[in-house]
């Protein structure tokens, strides 16, 4: 950039403010095009949505183009290089099916602009909040920065993914094939995610990774009568309920050998902080109609939401389970069973100590199959790194209170692999509401995320420049 940063961002943010109308209008525009990835009869507007991506793109300077791949393209963009770090943004333009359509006060697909029962202005359509209107948050910052700047003040990459709501398995190979060009940046932002809430920015700097392993417990070579082989014969719903039973201590710690070996306590600092966070556990706890807390004894629900590591049981499967009543011992059982992961933790190195522990139980004359069910590991932002403590500074003097870091009890598969293909860390900004009814009828995205995200990122944007 010829000017200094500091001497245009004030009309920056003007410019956001003043050409807010002609942005909601570019978004609508999006908004309007049925980007749903996941049904093969929309393939075709996910092509239009890419291509009018790349169109609003070029339009302000991007080199932009978009890149086939088996599935729906992947829209990648680059701008003029500048002085400073080199960001590589990711989102997702492909959107949910709208079933059930009955339940939509409006077209799903015709966004509008309405007041919600507490009075904020909100946009319905889908897609408005995941994620066409976070996106259009970053690309309505560079466009301002160019309007007025003639540049922009970092160099920008964009990466924006067609398949994420359908399993996003052609980004991988593209990540691989591009490996060169993506690795060039320094650090990757995501924005597919909320604020603390509605007056707080955060940055999620910690998500769990995942371990998913099914077992199949075999004990008899049939189904066998329970008044002929009951007590005799070993019954395989039995043993899985004994198994599962011991996977959880009476302090609700998990019990499979080294589980805890390599998870680290997290920091007074932040521990500190997530308590100052206001956090209701009573609340929310109550959303689900349950009062007390499970897991670790002695841990904040924070806590064990965000730093520590799980072990679920997701289904369990076992003779017979229709209509009446059957007295049978059934030959098979199995069950679902998922560990969420944090920093330090290896993928691997839990399925095989999950392995080993059910092997142990399994009588000689009974056997088990194991299924993998994906893994991947935790990933972790550094608190103490530059770009983090930039972008925290610019959300806050944006909101005029400060930004936090939170964790999340989920995973977002890109974030791990941009550290796993690109060797990247990633900013997760968003501007969201646990209330926007993602993937749920009457999808909404808060007037004031939108406007408030734009200025957001103009002023992230300015503070990673430094």
């Amino acid at each position: 950039m010829s000017k200094p940063i500091d001497a245009v961002l004030d009309q920056v943010l003007a410019h956001v403010d003043t050409g807010l109308e002609q942005s909601l209008e570019r978004l609508y525009a999006l908004l309007r095009i049925k980007s749903i990835s996941t049904d093969p009869a929309y393939k075709a507007e996910c092509q239009r949505a890419a291509d009018w991506i790349v169109g609003e793109l070029k339009g302000i300077g991007f080199d932009a183009a978009a890149h086939a791949t088996p599935g729906h393209p992947v829209v990648w963009a680059k701008g003029a290089e500048q002085s400073g770090p080199h960001v590589l943004f990711y989102a997702h333009y492909d959107v949910q099916p709208v079933d059930p359509v009955a339940l939509w006060h409006s077209d799903p697909f015709e966004p509008v602009l309405s007041t919600d029962a507490k009075g904020r202005k909100v946009i319905v359509a889908r897609g408005a909040s995941d994620d066409k209107g976070q996106m259009l948050t970053f690309i309505e910052a560079c466009r301002a920065w160019q309007a007025v700047a003639g540049a922009l003040p970092v160099t920008v990459s964009l990466m924006l993914e067609g398949e994420e709501e359908s399993g996003g398995k052609n980004l991988p190979p593209f990540m691989e094939a591009h490996k060169e060009a993506l690795g060039a940046a320094d650090i990757a932002l995501v924005c597919d995610t909320d604020m603390w809430d509605r007056q707080t920015p955060s940055i999620t700097t910690m998500l769990r990774g995942m371990v998913g392993e099914e077992i199949e417990i075999t004990c008899a070579n049939k189904d066998l009568h329970s008044g002929m082989f009951g007590n005799a014969a070993r019954n395989p719903n039995q043993l899985l309920a004994e198994i599962i039973a011991s996977l959880r201590a009476p302090d609700g710690s998990v019990t499979l050998e080294g589980f805890y070996d390599d998870v680290a306590e997290i920091s007074p600092e932040l521990k500190a902080q997530w308590a100052g966070l206001g956090f209701d556990e009573a609340a929310y706890l109550d959303e689900a109609g349950l009062s007390i807390p499970a897991g670790e004894a002695g841990r904040s629900v924070l806590e064990m939401l965000w730093a520590r590591p799980t072990c679920e049981i997701n289904g369990m499967i076992g003779g017979y389970t229709g209509d009446g009543f059957k007295t049978v011992i059934p030959a098979k059982a199995s069950a679902k069973i998922s560990f969420r992961l944090v920093s330090g933790m290896v993928p691997d190195k839990i399925r095989a100590a999950f392995r080993k522990h059910v092997q142990a139980m399994i009588p000689a004359d009974c056997s088990v199959k194991f299924t993998a069910h994906g893994g991947a590991p935790a990933i972790t932002v550094p608190s103490d790194g530059t770009h983090l403590r930039q972008a925290l500074a610019g959300l806050s003097a944006e909101w005029g209170k400060p930004a936090v870091m939170t964790g999340s009890g989920g995973s977002i598969p890109v974030a791990g692999d941009f550290k796993r293909i690109l060797g990247l860390d990633t900013l997760l900004i968003g501007f969201a509401h646990v209330d926007d009814q993602i993937h749920s009828p009457n999808e909404k995205y808060d007037l004031a995320s939108y406007h408030r995200g734009i200025r957001s990122w103009v002023r992230v944007l300015a503070a990673l420049a430094g």
